[in-house]
């Protein structure tokens, strides 16, 4: 017996006969004319009065709709005939058929249908049974539209979710219960229509009020899905899905054949582009399907996730399909295809989320929640300022909640039972085996640069070591987890520290959470090794046994210790619980080197960053010691308003001509003798020791080897390739690069480059970026045009006025690249709105480096670095200058 695979494949050439929908329906044909008159069987008619030509070779919806047409015409037949005559699908007149006799209980039927008294008006014609038989249906009028006209894009202080949700209700309760996929997909469609990020967020608010006040189960589910993901980082979860699932799906259920997919793939390139074409095209279907709901995706997605071992790459193809046929309208499908393959593209990021959600739950709370909501009327006549104020508050009270347990299953449910409050803080704490965001530092461009930032405090200097960045936990048990920056288990990867974890706790210490650098070493001589040899070491499954690779872990920071969280506590009083706590292991663990100073001690500082260079360290980071600060600063630190509370993210808003033209004129002027110079953005403000989860402050500082001011590099992210010509012509040159908008989500264009390859690099990048393989998900699409516009990604900020890409890659590796400096630019979108109204930057003699494999995309050099590196690019010119003409004088 064939395999279930090779039983599906009707149409392979093989000889068994093929059963097509003619087959099925003819017992119900024969049925329905028991009585009727046989027709006349000509040469080309058989045993069922369907015509022998063509039948054989008629698909099932040409089929369908020739049955369509005779069980049409026999209902008309059965109109036109008097009202005694019985109705062949009648279920006496079946029963007759089968040999029963039920003559009374026929008549009885007919004797109720027929009136006894002569009606005021004309009678009605009959009207048929409803027959359970097959009828053709248009999916494009199948759509949700009590969601599709909800004006998600108001203002959350307008919308008003009460006015919708009756409606919602009701439609939902009769498709099931839980909110539809429809709610969903519509605030997607209006998140795609607009690049401004107010909308975006107001957006947002909405679709998550409009959820909490009506059904509060679906709103965990809708987060997820809404974020492009299923499950935290640290939870092997994944869909696993490849092309070919995607591609059979749309085959199977939109009745494409291969040439058809490949040509929509070609034209629009997107996944999610081309369901929505081809269940544009599909005009019937042979059923009504079930509504998606919110919920119910989410449970799919999960069994797709789990799907292991035998048998499972068909269970995830049939719920890929399902999906894919059950999805209502163009739309849908377009949102259910771009769910599978995990790229969404509405902009959503994970802090546009978290700023939705506070706002949100500002707003609204599920029924019978007793928490505190504010008015939106009330909040309409505030003041902006006011308004902005109680928005932060609440935004940050979300983001370090998550930053501490970054893991909607756990933030969601607390949000829906207390709202936003400090208690939040202590539900969603730090917890063992659940990493925290790691706190990040801020990059200096020169040695001079960060010690006039850190002017007149206590800092601490540490070797920076090429490695990898872990974050330890340990339980009072000894069970050990360990993660990455990236919030990604990677416990297996290292047995080795382990199985030396609970041994380096010293007497007292229980249960900690530790953050080091993990570095390759010689175990003899302790002699560090590259970031290259480290990667070479197994990833999965390692065993004692067959490590190759030697590591030592270099701890430099403690978060929480015993069941107590550290976080608040000051730098110097971390370390010294750290160094005073643990016993060190040489080659093993080991703490980082560090030296104390201020930045009076210059040439002190200078030569422990040249020791850290010559041992192979990436450079040195400095930390901020304590939150007390120095008495010359009180008078400057009383009136900085980040000595009140610490600093809060800021609120999305619209960027004014006016507010831009004067920063970027407040970076770039240089003040005359008599003007009062401008204060730095940096300097002399107060700068807390403690530990800010998912944070980049400059109280720690970032100097390495190659941020000197005459060899910058960035790291930006290939987004697209051009067809090479010459000698190139079978590879991808030159490579187009963006940038990270981190307030945005958006990549923005910022260069071309086509040098620093080699042969064999261009080679294997050709290969992985192959849009002629239909399987290859690293490529997102072919450019090409429709309707006279260039097809690009949505995330993609980018006018095309170097040239139209031939091929958009799915943005998956950072690379590092030279240049020689930054200039702006017309045709590259980079960093436009913060140094320039009208133009970006862009990068002069681009030179590719190296692939940091170390980093992820959103590591990428951000816009507002670049903006001030052009910045102080400017103010060297202008110093350079003003320089020359003292000269000049003398």
């Amino acid at each position: 017996m064939g395999s279930p695979a090779k039983r599906r494949k009707k149409n392979d050439g093989s000889s068994q006969p093929v059963r097509n929908l003619n087959y099925f329906f003819a017992k119900q044909r024969d049925t329905a004319k028991p009585n009727a008159e046989e027709p006349q069987k000509g040469p080309g008619t058989t045993q069922d009065g369907l015509e022998e030509r063509g039948d054989s070779t008629l698909t099932d919806e040409e089929l369908a709709r020739k049955l369509q047409a005779e069980w049409d015409a026999e209902d008309r037949n059965a109109l036109s005939a008097p009202t005694n005559t019985k109705e062949p699908y009648d279920e006496a007149t079946k029963s007759s058929s089968n040999g029963a006799t039920n003559d009374g209980q026929t008549n009885n039927v007919v004797d109720r249908i027929e009136p006894q008294k002569p009606p005021i008006e004309p009678p009605k014609p009959p009207q048929p049974k409803q027959k359970n038989t097959l009828s053709l249906q248009s999916t494009a009028a199948e759509e949700d539209i009590v969601s599709s006209n909800i004006p998600f894009d108001q203002s959350p202080l307008e919308f008003e979710p009460a006015k919708y949700i009756p409606d919602l209700q009701k439609y939902w309760a009769s498709e099931g219960g839980h909110a539809t996929y429809a709610l969903l997909t519509r605030c997607f469609i209006l998140i795609n229509s607009t690049t401004s990020r107010i909308k975006i967020v107001d957006t947002l608010v909405n679709l998550l009020r409009t959820i909490i006040e009506g059904d509060p189960e679906s709103l965990l589910p809708a987060v997820w899905l809404a974020t492009n993901s299923i499950s935290p980082p640290y939870i092997d979860l994944e869909l696993g899905l490849g092309g070919s699932a995607i591609s059979k799906a749309l085959k199977k259920v939109c009745g494409l054949d291969n040439a058809g997919l490949k040509t929509l793939y070609s034209k629009y390139g997107d996944a999610g582009d081309v369901a929505f074409e081809a269940k544009k095209r599909q005009s019937f279907t042979l059923r009504k399907p079930k509504p998606l709901t919110i919920k119910g995706v989410f449970e799919s997605l999960v069994k797709v996730a789990n799907s292991k071992g035998q048998g499972s790459v068909e269970i995830k193809q049939r719920i890929v399909e399902k999906l894919v046929q059950d999805a209502r309208g163009a739309e849908e499908s377009r949102y259910i295809v771009r769910t599978l393959v995990q790229h969404l593209r509405i902009g959503a990021v994970k802090t546009t989320m978290l700023i939705a959600l506070s706002r949100a739950f500002m707003l609204s709370r599920p029924p019978g929640a007793e928490f505190e909501i504010r008015d939106p009327k009330t909040l309409q006549k505030m003041k902006k300022e006011d308004l902005v104020a109680i928005y932060s508050r609440n935004e940050e009270l979300v983001k370090a909640s998550f930053a501490r347990r970054p893991n909607y299953n756990d933030l969601i449910p607390t949000l829906l039972e207390i709202g936003v409050c400090e208690e939040l803080l202590i539900r969603c704490g730090l917890a063992l085996h659940i990493p925290l965001r790691p706190m990040l530092g801020s990059i200096t461009r020169d040695m001079g640069e960060m010690l006039t930032k850190l002017q007149g405090r206590d800092f601490s200097c540490e070797f920076k070591y090429d490695g990898q960045r872990a974050q330890v936990h340990c339980d009072d048990k000894g069970t050990v987890s360990i993660f990455s920056r990236h919030l990604e288990l990677m416990t297996d990867k290292y047995p080795d520290l382990v199985a030396l974890v609970p041994k380096i706790r010293g007497d007292g210490v229980s249960s900690f959470i530790l953050e080091g650098e993990v570095v390759a070493v010689d175990r003899e001589s302790g002699e560090l090794k590259p970031f290259q040899t480290l990667a070479n070491r197994a990833r999965k499954d390692v065993v004692i046994g067959s490590v190759t690779v030697d590591v030592c872990l270099f701890a430099f920071d403690l978060m929480y210790l015993n069941g107590e969280e550290l976080l608040n506590r000051s730098f110097r009083e971390r370390r010294n619980l750290l160094r005073s706590l643990f016993i060190e292991m040489p080659h093993h663990f080991t703490w980082v080197k560090s030296l104390d100073a201020t930045s009076a001690d210059v040439e002190a500082v200078q030569t422990f960053f040249k020791d850290a260079t010559d041992i192979k360290c990436e450079g040195i980071m400095v930390k901020v010691l304590d939150n007390a600060p120095n008495p010359e600063l009180e008078a400057d630190l009383e009136d900085s308003p980040e000595a009140q509370t610490p600093s809060l993210p800021p609120t999305p808003k619209k960027k004014t001509k006016t507010s831009r033209a004067s920063k970027s004129k407040a970076a770039t002027t240089d003040a005359g003798p008599d003007e009062p110079a401008p204060r730095s953005h940096g300097r002399r403000k107060a700068l807390l020791s403690t530990y800010e989860p998912d944070k980049r402050l400059d109280s720690w500082l970032k100097v390495k080897k190659d941020y000197s001011a005459s060899s910058d590099t960035l790291d930006l992210i290939p987004i697209a390739g051009f067809h090479g010509s010459g000698r190139k012509a079978a590879w991808w040159s030159p490579i187009l690069l963006a940038i990270r908008n981190a307030q945005t989500g958006q990549l923005e264009a910022v260069t071309k480059c086509m040098s620093g390859f080699t042969d064999a690099f261009y080679k294997a990048h050709r290969a992985k970026y192959d849009p002629d393989d239909e399987e290859n998900t690293n490529v997102i699409r072919k450019a090409g045009r429709s309707g006279g516009m260039q097809v690009k990604p949505a995330y993609v900020e980018y006018n095309g006025g170097a040239g139209v890409p031939d091929v958009w890659f799915e943005p998956s590796e950072v690379w590092e690249v030279a240049f020689a400096d930054l200039t702006l630019s017309p045709t590259y979108t980079a960093a436009i709105g913060l140094v320039s109204e009208e133009r970006g930057l862009s990068t002069r003699f681009p030179r590719f480096l190296r692939v940091r494999e170390d980093k992820g995309i959103e590591e990428a050099t951000e816009a507002e670095e670049l903006a001030d590196m052009f910045r102080k690019q400017e103010a060297r010119v202008v110093k350079e200058v003003k320089d020359a003409d003292e000269d000049a004088e003398v």
